[in-house]
């Protein structure tokens, strides 16, 4: 179970990954130890899964981001688990998701430009042998970012 203290350490770590046990310990008004062995808790127990960077997408190149809604012909598991395996060597690729509805995955996708995204949908996706059916919504905007868990 979480106490108080533990979802304001998941919050806080989520907005700033890098805080150090001394800065935490500030933000909890605990010592850098406690704050310290809260943490290594955390993320004994898997509530922490691991840290990484937000990176800028344009700053990359990647210019274009599109959500991709991906129908299976039909739904034996092996159908799905060959589809999983070309979703998860895909780089382009940076979400997957199997959701309700009319497809079967939801894609979330980075491309360098339209080009790119074609070739994704036509030279990888479609001629796969599971798939119907690709759908793609290519991203305008987006006016507000990745934001942390609810804790």
């Amino acid at each position: 179970m979480l106490d108080e203290i533990d979802t304001r350490l998941l919050a806080s770590l989520q907005k700033n990954g890098h805080l150090t046990a001394h800065e935490l310990g500030e933000v909890l008004n605990l010592s850098p130890s406690q704050a310290g062995r809260r943490r290594q808790r955390l993320e004994a127990e898997g509530y922490i899964q691991g840290y990484s960077a937000r990176l800028d997408p344009a700053r990359l190149g990647l210019a274009v981001q599109a959500f991709l809604q991906v129908q299976l012909n039909n739904h034996p598991p092996q159908n799905g688990d060959g589809f999983g395996s070309l979703v998860r060597t895909r780089p382009d690729i940076v979400g997957a998701w199997t959701i309700t509805g009319e497809a079967d995955y939801l894609l979330r996708v980075y491309c360098a430009d339209l080009p790119a995204l074609n070739r994704l949908i036509h030279e990888v996706l479609l001629p796969h042998p599971t798939v119907t059916r690709v759908q793609s919504q290519i991203v305008m905007d987006q006016p507000k970012r990745d934001a942390p868990l609810p804790t």
